[in-house]
């Protein structure tokens, strides 16, 4: 749903940055159709993938070089790094959008991202994606209960694959 929120913000005009947070399992190369892209190097820090004229990615992915298929087993610190290096280190340029793909629940990823963003000025708000399942729900209950201890506004619910129950 974030690439999809992603594209619809960038047909608007609007330039969308897009962070593949899931470090350990990053599906929006494959989503977005970048999959043969890597990020590079530029003086300015790690350039990220150009997705289309209006939006841009950067994901574990485009950093595993030819091991794209092998698992990523890293701990919350070296992930907490990773995030860090998303935010710091890619010369994303002026957005007007900064949309952050996570894993599901409320693990070290959403807490260093949401540490990270404070830290930097801010949090605009959560939009929290659900699927009809109980314990999808039963997740969303806690993914509720973080945006409150950490003081981040929910801007809105989407239940995705309603269609599919």
């Amino acid at each position: 749903l974030t690439k999809e929120l992603g594209f619809a913000l960038g047909r608007r005009g609007l330039t969308v940055g897009l962070v593949d947070t899931d470090i350990c399992g990053p599906s929006l190369p494959r989503l977005t159709g970048v999959r043969d892209e890597e990020v590079h190097s530029s003086a300015d820090g790690w350039e990220p993938v150009s997705v289309d004229d209006n939006v841009s990615l950067v994901s574990m992915h485009f950093l595993m070089g030819n091991n794209r298929n092998e698992a990523v087993v890293w701990r919350g610190p070296k992930k907490n790094g990773m995030i860090k290096n998303f935010l710091k280190e890619v010369c994303w340029g002026e957005l007007d959008v900064l949309l952050f793909d996570t894993p599901p629940g409320t693990s070290d990823e959403h807490i260093s991202t949401v540490n990270f963003l404070q830290q930097c000025g801010g949090v605009t708000g959560a939009v929290i994606i659900t699927t009809p399942q109980e314990v999808a729900v039963a997740d969303v209950r806690r993914e509720i209960n973080f945006c409150q201890k950490t003081k981040v506004p929910i801007l809105g619910f989407v239940e995705n694959m309603s269609g599919f129950v």
